[in-house]
């Protein structure tokens, strides 16, 4: 029994690491999706409500998504 407990440790262990390499892999455009994943849901399940003094942030975070976004575009 000892060895299976082990045995499923060390994989949670072997996810853990992999889990931790794919967020310090992840693109700034993932990045990017998954927080509007986030905030999305939390608009629609009503737990999230803007504060009109975040507008200036998120005015800041559209700019540098569009810089983003057309760096990507142009051709090289």
């Amino acid at each position: 029994m000892d060895i299976d407990l082990k045995a499923y440790c060390d994989r949670w262990q072997a996810v853990a690491v992999i889990e931790q390499w794919e967020l310090q892999t992840a693109s700034l455009e993932l990045r990017w999706r998954q927080l509007n994943a986030v905030i999305g849901l939390a608009l629609g399940l009503g737990i999230f409500y803007p504060d009109d003094s975040e507008s200036e942030i998120h005015q800041r975070w559209a700019y540098l998504k569009e810089k983003l976004t057309s760096s990507h575009h142009q051709p090289t």
